[in-house]
């Protein structure tokens, strides 16, 4: 999985080396549901990703992580 929705906010893996920089991204936070942040994901509000262009950069970075990934 690359990227999801949660109510309102978009969840994007982005892994582990990119999250530092990922989660300091305006309007960007940890992804945290249930008191134990996922580790290499985040959440982006909606101001995050109000544009399309904005939407592309989180769904790409998702995307091209999850490529990144070994084969199950």
């Amino acid at each position: 999985m690359a990227c999801g929705v949660n109510q309102d906010d978009l969840v994007v893996r982005v892994g582990p080396k990119a999250y530092g920089q990922a989660v300091i991204q305006p309007h960007a936070r940890p992804f945290d549901i249930t008191g134990r942040p996922m580790k290499g994901w985040v959440m982006v509000g909606p101001e995050g990703y109000a544009t399309d262009k904005d939407l592309q950069k989180w769904v790409n970075q998702g995307v091209t992580f999850t490529l990144s990934l070994p084969a199950k």
